[in-house]
C-alpha cells in the first residue's frame, strides 16, 4: 500500500493512470498527452510498474500499458476506511475545534489579573463502580495515573493524599517533552466519600496561573457511584488564558476516563457554570 500510494503521490504519473483508464496506452501516446518527454515517460511507467499499478504488453516494436484496477480496489478499500476512521473520530476534531473557540474567547476577557477569579465549574458522573473503587482510583497514585490526565499526555507525578494538609499535585508531558506541573494541598478527607483539595497551575517559570479550589463528593447508588465534582477559580493571571479554557473540555475527557477505567458508565452529565464574582487585582 505504501509503494502505491507513493507511485501515485506524483501528479505526472497520477495522470498517466487517469489516461490508461480510460484504455491502454502506448509510451509514445502517453507522452503526447502529458507532455512529458518520453524517457521521462518510460521512467514514470517503470515506477507504476513496480508498484503494480500498470501492465507492459510488448507488441512488436511498439509497448503498450494497461492499468491494473486489483491495487486501485485496494487502495479504495482502505481510503474508505480512513475515512470511516475519521468521521467515527469526529467529535476528537471536535474537541479541538471548541478548545480554539474558547480561547478566542477567553482572551477578550483576560484583561487583568484575577480576571476568572470566582468562576465555577460542576461535573457529575454517575459510575458502574462501587464508591471505594472509585475512591481508590482518586487516592492510590498507581490508579491516579492511570486517568488522570489528557489525552496523549504522560503522567510523571500525582498525588491526592487522603489527610488533612496532604500533598496534592499532577505533573505530566507532552509528547514534545514540555512539562506541565500543578501543586497544591488537601483541606479534607472523608474516606470513600469526600475529598477537598486546591491545586495551582504553574506555568513555565513556576509562577501560578491560576488555583483551582477542588470539592469531590462520591455517593454511592443503584447503578454504582454518583461522582459529583466542583472547581472555583482564583488567583488567575492573565497568562492563564489556554488553561481556563481548557477546564470544561478537559475535566470532561479525563473523567469520561476514569469512567472507562473503572467500568462503563450507565449515565453521564457535565455542567458547566461560569457564572460567580469576579475580583479586579
Amino acid at each position: 500500500m505504501d509503494e502505491i500510494a507513493s507511485a501515485l503521490g506524483d501528479g505526472a504519473r497520477w495522470r498517466i493512470v487517469e489516461l490508461l483508464a480510460e484504455r491502454p496506452r502506448s509510451v509514445g501516446e502517453l507522452a503526447e498527452r502529458t507532455g512529458l518527454r518520453q524517457p521521462q515517460t518510460t521512467k514514470h511507467l517503470q515506477t507504476l510498474a513496480r508498484a503494480g499499478l500498470v501492465t507492459v504488453f510488448p507488441l512488436g516494436q511498439r509497448r503498450v500499458y494497461a492499468v491494473e484496477a486489483a491495487p486501485l480496489k485496494a487502495l479504495e478499500c482502505r481510503l474508505r476506511e480512513l475515512v470511516e476512521t475519521t468521521e467515527a473520530h469526529q467529535d476528537e476534531r471536535n474537541v479541538i475545534a471548541r478548545y480554539r473557540a474558547a480561547i478566542e474567547a477567553e482572551s477578550v476577557v483576560a484583561d487583568r489579573e484575577r480576571w476568572a477569579d470566582g468562576r465555577t465549574f460542576s461535573f457529575e458522573r454517575v459510575l458502574a463502580a462501587a464508591r471505594d473503587v472509585v475512591w481508590r482510583h482518586w487516592v492510590d497514585p498507581d490508579l491516579l495515573a492511570s486517568w488522570w490526565a489528557p489525552p496523549s499526555m504522560t503522567v510523571v507525578d500525582c498525588a491526592v493524599e487522603p489527610k488533612r494538609g496532604g500533598r496534592a499535585v499532577l505533573e505530566y508531558h507532552d509528547a514534545e517533552g514540555r512539562r506541565y506541573r500543578s501543586e497544591g494541598r488537601v483541606h479534607a478527607a472523608k474516606e470513600p466519600e469526600h475529598l477537598v483539595f486546591d491545586l495551582s497551575v504553574r506555568d513555565a517559570a513556576g509562577a501560578v496561573s491560576f488555583t483551582g479550589h477542588y470539592d469531590l463528593t462520591l455517593a454511592a447508588v443503584p447503578d454504582g457511584t454518583r461522582l459529583r465534582l466542583g472547581l472555583t477559580i482564583t488567583e488567575t493571571a492573565v497568562e492563564a488564558v489556554p488553561y481556563i479554557a481548557g477546564i470544561e473540555t478537559g475535566w470532561g475527557q479525563v473523567l469520561d476516563h476514569l469512567a472507562d477505567t473503572v467500568g462503563t458508565p450507565t449515565r453521564t452529565t457535565t455542567a458547566a457554570h461560569t457564572e460567580g464574582k469576579e475580583t479586579q487585582a
